[in-house]
């Protein structure tokens, strides 16, 4: 029997449970995602809605071809607005996915730099606000001796 065989199966899912960090990535590229992915329908809705609400005045004024010409390039512009979105969201999830999964997709080293720097200057920046806690705590203890 192998040594996986032995342990209780609580403890073989326990194992297998993802981590925090990787929660907190897949958390984090779900509403990035979902954000992207609304935003592209909302786009599309209001670009939709615009067209509808503009056919009439297109037909009404059809000897006026500038603003014709403005309205379709305003619808135009939505649509592709809107896939634009769409494809950013699709983009940004995939690669999310990839990262977290270990994949290490383009710009990880980028971003783990970034991120040990940052927590790098959180712990200097909290170690340097307790040095400085501590000395304005000696000073004031000097100050009330000497009164």
């Amino acid at each position: 029997m192998s040594n996986d065989q032995n342990k209780p199966m609580t403890q073989k899912l326990y194992e297998s449970a993802p981590s925090s960090r990787q929660a907190a990535k897949f958390l984090t590229a779900t509403t990035l995602g979902a954000t992207l992915l609304f935003l592209s329908g909302l786009t599309l809705t209001g670009t939709v809605m615009a067209l509808i609400m503009a056919t009439p005045l297109m037909v009404i004024f059809s000897p006026i071809l500038v603003p014709a010409g403005v309205v379709i390039f305003l619808v135009i512009t939505g649509f592709l607005f809107s896939g634009g979105c769409g494809v950013a969201a699709i983009t940004a999830l995939s690669w999310i996915y990839n990262y977290v999964r270990g994949k290490h997709p383009p710009g990880a080293d980028q971003l783990d730099y970034a991120r040990n720097t940052l927590a790098r200057t959180a712990r200097d920046m909290t170690e340097k606000a307790k040095e400085y806690g501590q000395y304005v705590q000696h000073k004031a203890q000097e100050v009330a001796q000497g009164s």
